[in-house]
């Protein structure tokens, strides 16, 4: 009965799976375009003009520190193609698209059952309460690979489309295959969020309530973050966040990767907060009464 159900949810997901899925592609192919443009030839072309220092010193002061803080800090380097791909892993707009997939999926998996009036129907089948917290488990693990090979497939797609795999200087080279390792990062990102949201969503009646609740929740997250890169006194605030543990960059940036004990740190607390997230909703959502239907 559990894999009928992980079928049926397989079959629910599959149109916005694919949206998405093709969406997190389809960044990464114009951040490769983008990649070009400023590695290629903006910076090339600025370069006759005046020191690459200088226009990094003049462009990232002031309200500039808030971009160089978003595309990941002082150690990107701007004239390299490699580097710059890097930025595609941790632009907003990418952590936006994850989180909100997360979050809308474990959103409707137990409240939007309980609020569409579904609940009661599905546990008159012969499944127990936890095998359905099981079940939207097992859909994590099949749907979030999906994801996130899709957007390495945009970064291949990308690098062969614009010549980053056989540059005209070295400075244009990109290895797609460096972008391996960081899937793994942005998959557990992905599943801690789901997993505080299923929490989230086997307490409460109504989706958009638990959908409201967590997307605030992540947006408050992700500001606390950035705040505390910005200013030193709240930096300390930081570890309490989802965002302080992705890193993705590192683990492109660095070969030795799987030498930091930093990284995996980092990984094993969004694999722990996730799988507290699903343990807690199953205790939660068999504990709790369900509501009669409105």
């Amino acid at each position: 009965m559990t894999w009928a159900l992980v079928k049926k949810t397989l079959r629910d997901l599959r149109a916005g799976l694919i949206v998405v899925a093709v969406l997190l592609a389809a960044f990464q192919l114009l951040w490769a375009r983008v990649t070009d443009s400023i590695a290629g030839q903006i910076l090339p072309f600025l370069s006759l003009r005046m020191p690459l220092q200088e226009f990094q010193a003049l462009l990232f002061q002031g309200p500039g520190k808030i971009v160089q803080t978003i595309i990941g800090g002082e150690s990107i380097d701007l004239t390299s193609a490699f580097h710059m791909m890097t930025v595609g892993y941790v632009h907003p707009l990418i952590q936006a698209i994850l989180c909100i997939w997360a979050v809308g999926r474990a959103a409707g998996a137990i409240a939007g059952e309980i609020d569409r009036g579904t609940m009661e129907l599905l546990l008159a089948q012969p499944i127990r309460r936890g095998q359905i917290v099981f079940a939207h488990f097992l859909v994590d693990l099949i749907t979030i690979p999906i994801l996130c090979l899709a957007m390495w497939a945009g970064t291949w797609l990308g690098a062969w489309a614009v010549g980053f795999t056989q540059p005209s200087s070295a400075n244009l080279l990109v290895d797609p295959w460096r972008f391996g390792p960081a899937l793994l990062n942005i998959a557990l990102l992905v599943f801690a969020t789901g997993g505080l949201t299923m929490w989230l969503s086997a307490a409460g009646r109504f989706r958009m309530r638990v959908l409201g609740i967590a997307i605030l929740l992540m947006l408050v997250q992700f500001l606390v973050n950035l705040i505390g890169q910005l200013w030193d006194k709240a930096e300390w605030l930081r570890p309490f966040t989802l965002f302080y543990y992705f890193q993705p960059q590192q683990m492109i940036l660095h070969s030795d990767w799987a030498a930091h004990a930093e990284i995996w740190l980092h990984l094993g607390v969004l694999l722990a907060v996730g799988s507290a997230g699903y343990a807690l909703a199953a205790w939660t959502f068999c504990r709790r009464d369900l509501p009669a239907p409105l």
